[in-house]
């Protein structure tokens, strides 16, 4: 057996012909130096961010969009919601004037007592709160809108054609007409001249007599 003399390090075989730096292990590459393919590396992932935010751009129009066609489809079915309540209302209301119309003929021919006057009443007070309004009245001028003529004659009294009698009262609901007012309307008599408004001079003096051009002859 050998002894290992002490103090000895062995020392790595170095190949024939090369010099002693050859067997230096080689330094790491400089930290300031950039790997060739890092540029093209960049480049791919800006690529790929313009990408996704070109998509989440498209993304989120297309939420919006979507939001705004579903707030417009709340607000049409809304509104036909109401318009499907307003005709019915409307339906129903219609088929209860005939109702209406001889409740009223029994208010003016005094008949309306007793337990018939509660209950028409409480009818008319169910009828105002769906919206039922009455219109029509004597001396008020003839809309062809809102009025009926059902009959027609002049008067010397009238200096337009004037509502001079309600034969049935109209009904609305807000601006919707259900039922024209029938009435009997008058019209000025053929050539009737139009009343003068107060203040205006006459032919005649303050005690009834005409003035004359000149003195009296004779």
């Amino acid at each position: 057996m050998t002894e290992e003399t002490p103090g000895f390090e062995e020392k790595p075989d170095v190949p024939s012909g090369a010099t002693p730096d050859d067997a230096e292990p080689k330094s790491a590459p400089e930290q300031g130096a950039a790997p060739a393919g890092d540029g093209t590396e960049t480049a791919g992932l800006v690529a790929q961010l313009d990408q996704v935010r070109t998509a989440l751009g498209e993304r989120t129009a297309d939420l919006q969009r979507l939001q705004a066609e579903y707030q417009n489809y709340r607000r049409r079915v809304e509104r036909d919601r109401i318009a499907v309540k307003e005709i019915a209302v409307a339906n129903l209301l219609t088929e209860l004037l005939p109702v209406l119309d001889d409740i009223g003929r029994a208010r003016e021919h005094g008949e309306l007592v007793g337990g018939f006057k509660s209950v028409a009443e409480s009818l008319e007070t169910v009828a105002a709160k769906m919206g039922l309004q009455q219109f029509g009245k004597e001396g008020e001028p003839f809309d062809p809108t809102i009025h009926e003529a059902l009959m027609h004659s002049y008067a010397p009294d009238v200096t337009e054609t004037t509502c001079v009698a309600i034969l049935q009262p109209g009904y609305r609901i807000g601006e919707r007409t259900i039922r024209p007012a029938r009435v009997a309307v008058a019209e000025p008599q053929p050539g009737a001249q139009t009343v003068k408004p107060e203040g205006e001079s006459s032919d005649a003096d303050s005690d009834g007599t005409k003035e004359s051009g000149g003195p009296d002859e004779g």
